[in-house]
């Protein structure tokens, strides 16, 4: 429209003004937007890395807030909300101990000069922690053979039964396989760096041999990991997540291949399973958890949204995600983000005080459907009222629409006593890898990846239950070769600390 201003009609000069509304208004949400996305930016470079939040207003709600919020909240807003760090009141406990259980080399020094004339009159001791590095050694089996000097003996000549062997025909034992797995899974050492270590050691291995024994010791393993994939479906509650990892993929001359992890957790008893799927297409559930019924908590993934809704399957979603979105929403609408942080700060106390009071699953869904559910109600009230006032694309409002969608999904922990808030137990398992990532860069194979799969999954149960992971690797490459399949699950991290404690009592 190219008409001077006053020589447009009124209807003209309406339609005009729709217009511009239209453009500022898109203006406007592109402005939020990008405001959003430098606030995020700016915090990624120079913010804090924890998500800490503490209420700037200890003493009242905004004006704005309904009356029925401020009931729920006042108690709240007296002190701080949460991650508040507690002031231990005794001292300094001084230095740590030595541990009991080394062995102890004791060396005693006498003062010069003439002992015979002068008396002991006490000792002092002084303690140093020390290193031996650690020693190879060969061992070597003599096999005696022995002839029968019975004639027509039913065996006329016999020899010792060799122990059964891990990896046949070769030489590497039990004790130094498990050493480099732990290094390489657990302290996420390379392969190539071991080399450069046994080099040192004046021990000759080769690339292609020690490649070969790791993956020949992780095949080993598939037995037992055949049992905790069956165990872990057959867990009423899971948690999930899942994370990236390099493959080299014989198709790609030129770039690796970007694979996943997919990981379940039962918070309840300790549960670990690592699987690994090329893709993350939400197909890749139905297959893992085949046959799964239960509580299946996620962050907010759409892939497992279509899953969640199966027969059988409980759906939670996690609020430490939820929360996630409102502290970056800050920067765009300080106000309405500080108040919905506390909210969540509210629900996050009265977990804090489910564990602190030991109280048991029964307990902590009577105590949730008192003190949490009236925060829920209110939460939910505001979100309604206040989503109508802000932009949908702005960060605020990105916030408040994936809080709202998923809103039966994150009240679903109030159900059993046993569900957790939030997802983080299973984003805690997965650390490891992206520590490993760091490192070694890439796995160099997809079957190389899934048999990473199967470490990580143990090794994670090996922490869970306080397990020296090189200790319980070698103890189960001792016996897995003997174990009746019946029995594998025996080997697992959780058996084995029973058997330890067993035998000790013993």
């Amino acid at each position: 429209m190219n008409k001077p201003l006053d020589q447009l009609s009124t209807a003209e000069l309406i339609a005009l003004l729709g217009e511009r509304e239209k453009e500022l208004e898109s203006k406007d949400q592109r402005i939020e937007k990008l405001e959003g996305l430098v606030a995020k930016f700016q915090k990624m470079l120079f913010g804090q890395k924890r998500e800490r939040f503490e209420s700037p207003d200890q003493l009242s709600l905004p004006f704005e807030t309904p009356a029925e919020v401020q009931q729920v909240l006042q108690e709240e807003l007296t002190q701080k909300v949460e991650y508040v760090r507690r002031k231990s009141g005794t001292s300094h406990p001084g230095r740590t101990k030595l541990p009991e259980h080394l062995p102890v080399e004791e060396i005693e020094l006498f003062p010069d000069g003439n002992l015979e004339e002068m008396t002991c009159i006490g000792k002092e001791i002084t303690e140093e922690l020390d290193y031996v590095p650690a020693k190879f050694i060969i061992r070597r089996y003599i096999r005696y053979k022995y002839a029968s000097k019975v004639q027509e003996a039913k065996f006329p000549v016999v020899i010792a039964a060799l122990p059964s062997r891990l990896i046949d025909k070769s030489s590497v034992g039990t004790g130094l396989l498990a050493s480099i797995l732990t290094d390489k899974y657990v302290d996420h050492l390379p392969l190539y760096r071991q080399l450069q270590r046994f080099k040192r050691e004046n021990i000759p291995i080769a690339s292609s041999t020690l490649d070969g024994w790791v993956r020949q010791g992780l095949e080993r393993l598939e037995i037992l990991y055949d049992w905790l994939v069956k165990d872990t479906c057959g867990k009423g509650y899971l948690q999930a997540d899942e994370t990236t990892i390099k493959v080299l993929d014989s198709t790609k001359k030129k770039e690796t291949h970007l694979g996943y992890y997919w990981v379940y957790h039962n918070p309840v008893d300790g549960t670990v399973m690592f699987a690994y799927n090329p893709g993350r297409n939400k197909e890749v559930p139905k297959k893992l958890l085949a046959g799964f019924k239960g509580y299946l908590q996620t962050d907010g993934y759409a892939g497992y949204e279509q899953y969640g809704k199966q027969a059988g399957v409980t759906h939670l979603c996690c609020w430490a995600h939820a929360r996630r979105e409102f502290f970056e929403a800050r920067a765009n609408d300080a106000t309405r983000a500080e108040l919905a942080l506390v909210f969540i700060g509210k629900l996050y106390q009265i977990e804090a005080h489910c564990r602190e009071n030991g109280l048991s699953p029964k307990e902590r869904k009577e105590y949730r459907l008192v003190h949490a559910f009236p925060v829920l109600e209110a939460f939910s009230k505001w979100l309604q009222e206040n989503y109508a006032q802000v932009l949908p694309k702005s960060t605020i409002g990105k916030a408040m629409a994936y809080t709202m969608t998923r809103w039966d999904q994150l009240s679903n922990y109030l159900m059993d006593g046993v569900l957790e808030i939030d997802n983080n137990p299973v984003e805690n398992k997965i650390r490891p890898v992206a520590l490993g990532r760091k490192n070694y860069l890439f796995a160099g194979s997809h079957d190389a990846a899934q048999r990473a799969a199967m470490i990580y999954s143990f090794f994670a149960m090996c922490k869970t239950e306080e397990v020296n992971p090189q200790h319980w690797l070698k103890y189960v490459f001792d016996n897995i070769m003997d174990t009746n399949i019946q029995k594998i699950h025996e080997l697992l991290p959780k058996n084995y600390k029973l058997s330890l404690a067993k035998n000790h009592t013993d």
